[in-house]
């Protein structure tokens, strides 16, 4: 069983995603870990890539949920995705 707490909460980031999708709202690890997974229109990016690394590493408990926060914030930048903080 995983260490970290993924349904711990931190300060909500809302993403404008393109489609039927429209606004997403994540406050926390696994929400950014269900979007990236699932819903990430790029698959590629650096950014992209260090996200997911750093949302596993907060899954485990290694990671503060924050630093998942500022990864998916960092990524969202890297994909062209608004933000509404």
């Amino acid at each position: 069983m995983p260490k970290g707490n993924t349904l711990k909460p931190f300060q909500a980031v809302t993403l404008v995603l393109e489609g039927a999708d429209g606004y997403c709202r994540v406050s926390s690890v696994h929400g950014v870990a269900e979007l990236l997974l699932e819903h990430w229109p790029i698959d590629d990016g650096e950014d992209y890539v260090a996200a997911v690394h750093i949302c596993l590493e907060a899954m485990l408990g290694a990671s503060p949920p924050e630093a998942a926060r500022e990864a998916l914030i960092k990524a969202a930048k890297e994909a062209g995705i608004a933000m509404l903080q």
